[in-house]
């Protein structure tokens, strides 16, 4: 391993990045990445029913516009030396009030454009996939004004110069990811779904809110530049504090341990929803806030090891989850649950992961959404039926959609020379060789959720393309439109080529180690790990066809009971009975309290209070008869009462 940049290069990149402005070129128009979407959201969401004809064709070229704004700026980019690559782009100046000023600056350098052009790219292919896919919806409209929306929300994310900036684009892809996953509302549990996306998330938002008040209190600016470059004059305690508050903001978004129970209800949204949420843009964002933040992280070892912990759990319960679950998309989500627990991990790791967190987090972003759609293909051939084991035999009625599949299966489960196998073992490699017990650790349960990944991601091609078939009666399976296949067949290349050319050609590590502090080795094919992680995911392939490849069609139609590992796998590991536990239930009881207390404390004290006061007047009210005799006596009585205690006085 060659170890060529840490955290002081990242220290400068970071200072020459807040000095250095955009020098002209596309650089000063990066604004349009986020304008393009933002427009188009604007106009299909305000315009009515008057675009319903042309609104899917004018966001589907939003999206392909911002898409080629972030090729250019990527091409300006690579003309500078690597230590220049860093460039704020001034927009306007946001607030200013007393000392706190925060403008809205984009930041465009190798971490940055790297998402812009996954975001961008993939959200396209996305937006022509809708094209077919939501043909014959009424809210078609609607829908690619939400996925515009989403689009400029993740941009403004990844592009922020500052935490407050980002934070607004981590609001907007909470809104948006709230319209998409309840877009068919009339579902009972699609809105249901919806509303759990967003009161889980926001748990985590409030985590980052509060990191950001901190980071204001103590260094008088939210900025990324002056921020980083202060940290390490902060006490450990509140660097501490600040990294956990940020992991649990990454928690939300990128659906890790404890707040991970949202994304498998999410499912409940439109297929090419799950496609963007799940491999481009949301669940992505807590990594890009873990690396981008890397040296608050760096600075705190315990809130360092932390974010490794929860990323090792998550991707062992996703593992696990994918293993059970017979509805196709709900197992490709528990397969993204673990991915991006992969992408976590490496970041935990410090610089020997960060590359290899953010190469992985671009192939995943490849070869996932191709899974997606081409789990969408096969729902769209097959009447919307969703589970697996009423597919069997689609390989022949779904030639197209079978091989792209089938290309993003191999690259998500490892095989060389596809795109996974280079980053997911840089992960498995990057905790190899940290040489202490914790990494070795790490990578030994990366091994066996690889061999995990293998097994449940082939389940998933045998119960769904091998075998009998299994349909319903009436289900009539066949290829989907051309607006549809054309998107999968580009994002199959990608699963098998973008590895590689980020690893052996691009070096991507090296791209970005100016930015984050990355350390750069070189992938070695013939590591003890990577032919550890090979071993296994032959294992995991040989026990998916002994138990669903040569199984007969009366055994697989219906899923059996299991054992108490697979109830707990298929009821997501109980994690929503547990949040019901420890938080609904114990939060409805004090609920219950605080209304007990406000009908008989407070309203009783109030109520009590009246009471006496209506009393006490009723019956001095008597007192005025409105005789002139009562009177006289009363004012007679009083004045002796004077008189005999003026006397008593005297004596």
């Amino acid at each position: 391993m060659t170890g060529i940049l840490a955290a002081d290069s990242a220290h400068e990149a970071v200072e020459r990045a807040s000095t250095a402005a955009a020098d002209g070129g596309i650089h000063s128009l990066a604004w349009l990445l986020i304008a393009f979407p933002l427009l188009g959201a604007a106009i299909l969401l305000l315009a009515g029913r008057r675009a319903d004809r042309w609104g899917h064709w004018l966001g589907a070229a939003a999206s392909l516009a911002s898409f080629a704004v972030a090729v250019a700026a990527f091409t300006q980019l690579l003309g500078y030396a690597p230590e220049e690559r860093s460039r704020i782009v001034p927009v306007y100046q946001w607030i200013s009030t007393g000392s706190f000023t925060v403008d809205v600056n984009l930041l465009l350098d190798p971490l940055s454009i790297s998402f812009a052009l996954l975001i961008t790219g993939v959200g396209s292919l996305i937006h022509i996939y809708s094209v077919g896919y939501m043909a014959h919806d009424e809210g078609r409209r609607r829908f690619f004004g939400y996925l515009n929306l989403f689009v400029a929300a993740m941009l403004t994310l990844v592009l922020a110069d500052n935490f407050a900036l980002l934070f607004v684009g981590w609001e907007g892809v909470g809104l948006a990811s709230y319209l998409l996953i309840g877009f068919w509302q009339h579902k009972p549990s699609a809105a249901v779904a919806a509303k759990k996306a967003f009161v889980v998330n926001r748990v985590g938002d409030f985590g980052l809110l509060i990191a950001i008040m901190i980071m204001w209190s103590v260094f008088g600016t939210v900025a990324f530049g002056p921020v980083f470059e202060h940290i390490g004059e902060a006490d450990q305690f509140t660097v501490t504090v600040i990294g956990l508050l940020l992991l649990l903001g990454a928690c939300g978004k990128s659906a890790q341990l404890p707040l991970q129970s949202w994304l498998l209800d999410a499912m409940e949204g439109p297929t090419p929803v799950s496609a963007l949420i799940h491999a481009a843009t949301m669940v992505t964002a807590g990594v890009y806030l873990i690396v981008r933040a890397g040296l608050i992280f760096e600075a705190s070892p315990v809130a360092q090891t932390t974010v490794a912990v929860v990323g090792a759990a998550t991707l062992l319960a996703g593992a696990i989850i994918g293993c059970a679950k017979d509805d196709i998309k709900k197992a490709l989500a528990g397969s993204t649950m673990s991915q991006i627990g992969y992408m976590v991990l490496a970041a935990g790791l410090g610089p020997i992961g960060y590359a290899a967190a953010i190469a992985h987090l671009l192939t995943h972003g490849f070869f996932k959404a191709g899974l997606f759609l081409g789990a969408g293909s096969v729902m769209h051939g097959m009447n919307d039926e969703v589970n697996m084991r009423r597919y069997g035999g689609l390989r022949k009625h779904m030639p197209v959609t079978f091989a792209t599949f089938g290309i993003g299966y191999l690259a998500i489960i490892g095989l060389p020379p596809l795109s996974g196998y280079f980053t997911k073992e840089g992960i498995i490699e990057s905790a190899w060789l940290r040489g202490d017990a914790f990494g070795f650790t790490l990578a030994g349960i990366m091994l066996l959720t690889a061999g995990l990944t293998a097994f449940y991601m082939s389940r998933i091609m045998f119960l769904t393309f091998f075998g009998p078939k299994r349909w319903a009666e009436g289900a009539h399976p066949h290829e989907s439109p051309g607006s549809m296949t054309i998107p999968m067949v580009i994002l199959a290349v990608g699963s098998v080529a973008l590895g590689g050319l980020l690893v052996l050609v691009f070096h991507f590590a090296e791209f970005i180690a100016p930015v984050t502090g990355a350390e750069v080795h070189h992938f070695n094919p013939l590591s003890p790990t990577g032919l550890v992680a090979l071993g296994l995911m032959v294992a995991g392939v040989a026990v998916a066809w002994v138990m669903y490849g040569r199984a007969p069609a009366e055994k697989l139609a219906t899923a059996p009971r299991g054992s108490v590992f697979t109830r707990a796998a298929r009821a997501d590991l109980y994690g929503d009975a547990l949040n019901e536990s420890l938080l609904m239930r114990p939060g409805q009881r004090l609920a219950h309290a605080s209304v007990a207390v406000d009908d008989h404390g407070v309203d009783g004290i109030v109520n009590g209070l009246a009471g006496a006061v209506r009393g006490l007047s009723g019956r001095l009210r008597l007192q005025q008869s409105g005789f002139a005799r009562s009177y006289a006596l009363s004012m007679f009585f009083g004045a002796a009462l004077v008189v005999g205690a003026m006397l008593v006085v005297q004596l």
